[in-house]
Parts: C-alpha cells; structure tokens; sequence
C-alpha cells in the first residue's frame, strides 16, 4: 500500500534508538547469510527450524528431529528475525526506521524490546489461530512491526510522515491517515482469496497491530508524561 520514507517526529527522551537499530542490524547479519551463503530460505532448514508453523504450535504435526534446533514455542521470537528476500526484509525493516524510534522514546529501551517482542508473538498466535493446520512456515517481522505501528498511531497520530504510495507517488500525510489506512487495507485483503506461491499473513498483521494497539492505549498517559518530560532517562 505504501512505503515509509520519513517522519517529523523528533526523539524526546533517548539519544538513539539502540533497539531499533539493533533489530535492524541483527535481521541485515540473517539475511546476508541465508540470501548469500544459504542461497535463500527456500533452499535452507531455517525456515522450518526457526519459522513459526501454525501445525507444530498446535500439535497438529511434528518437526522430524533433525530438524528441530529449539523448542516450538520458542519460534514465537525467532521467526521475526528471518526474511523471505531482500525486498522484504528492506520493507519490514523501512517501518522499523520511520516508526520504531519514537515508540522506543516512549517506552526506553528495554520497554521496547519486550513491547516487539510480546507483539510479534501475538502476531504468530494469531496467524496459527486462523490456520492452526498450515505446515508453512511463518517467518518476517510484520507482525511485530504492525504493533510498532499501533503504538505510534496511539502516541503520535498527529506526526505527519513521508510516504511512498503504492510504491511511485511521494506524499506527506498524517500518520493516523496512513496507519488506519493501512490497518483497514490488512482487514480488506484478509477475507480474500490468496493465490499463488507468495502468502501474505494478513492475520499476523492484524494481530501486531491489536494487540500494539491495546498495549499503547492502555499505557498512553504514563508514555505521553514520560515524553513530556523530556528528561534522559535511560
């Protein structure tokens, strides 16, 4: 639907968003070695090892052994750290830079972890929940980065940003127009059909985006006193 650019939108509390910029760096390291020494997750065990698959969260199947590297339940955190291909992993990784600084700032640096954290997982539960039989592997940051969203959409949905429609069109526009743009567009497509060898996991991303949501609404009057402070807290 589009693609971030930029915000104006200025860190109040932290000096950098080290967080973010590490979840940015870690997902780089990944991708550069299953794109380039793995020859993609297509042709590795990572996927399936690593990648959060509805049928073995719910029992339905079971991983053969030599494949299973970690506990299932522990695919919740890191399926977000493994990437499809470039393009989506500079996409997840675009909202990461425009949104996740200022959601950072509000909630410190080890609020934030946990805050990604808890939303990507959701996001998988809720993926396994409208499929608990799917044996494809759920794998990207989308469904924490859609909590991410919530939370700004929440905190700041008078910030304007930079966007690129529909991947051509340089737009300034509010960020509440664009994240309920974006949430209503996740909505729409999730009662369509999909075809082809691409699935998007449009459930993922619409339980990011609730339960970022519900997390930020229901902490907005602590996190809008800290940044009014504008104190270096961390």
């Amino acid at each position: 639907m589009f693609l971030p650019l930029h915000d104006k939108n200025q860190l109040k509390i932290i000096r950098f968003q080290i967080v973010s910029g590490l979840i940015i760096l870690i997902n780089l390291v990944l991708i550069i070695y299953t794109a380039l020494i793995l020859g993609g997750i297509d042709n590795s065990t990572l996927a399936a090892s690593l990648g959060a698959v509805p049928a073995l969260l719910t029992d339905y199947k079971h991983l053969p052994e030599h494949l299973k590297l970690i506990p299932e339940p522990a695919t919740l955190v890191t399926y977000m750290f493994l990437h499809a291909g470039w393009m989506h992993f500079l996409t997840n990784m675009a909202f990461v830079w425009v949104f996740a600084d200022n959601v950072e700032d509000a909630f410190g640096h080890f609020g934030f972890l946990l805050f990604f954290l808890v939303c990507g997982a959701v996001a998988a539960l809720a993926h396994t929940f409208a499929g608990p039989q799917s044996q494809s592997p759920l794998i990207g940051a989308s469904g924490a980065v859609s909590g991410v969203m919530a939370a700004y959409l929440v905190l700041f949905p008078k910030a304007r940003i930079w966007v690129l429609m529909f991947l051509k069109l340089p737009l300034p526009i509010p960020a509440w127009l664009a994240l309920v743009g974006w949430f209503g567009f996740q909505v729409f497509n999730s009662f369509l059909p999909q075809t082809g060898e691409t699935i998007v996991a449009w459930w993922a991303h619409i339980g990011g985006f609730v339960v970022g949501g519900l997390i930020a609404f229901a902490l907005r009057k602590p996190l809008n006193k800290r940044l009014a402070s504008k104190i270096e807290q961390e």
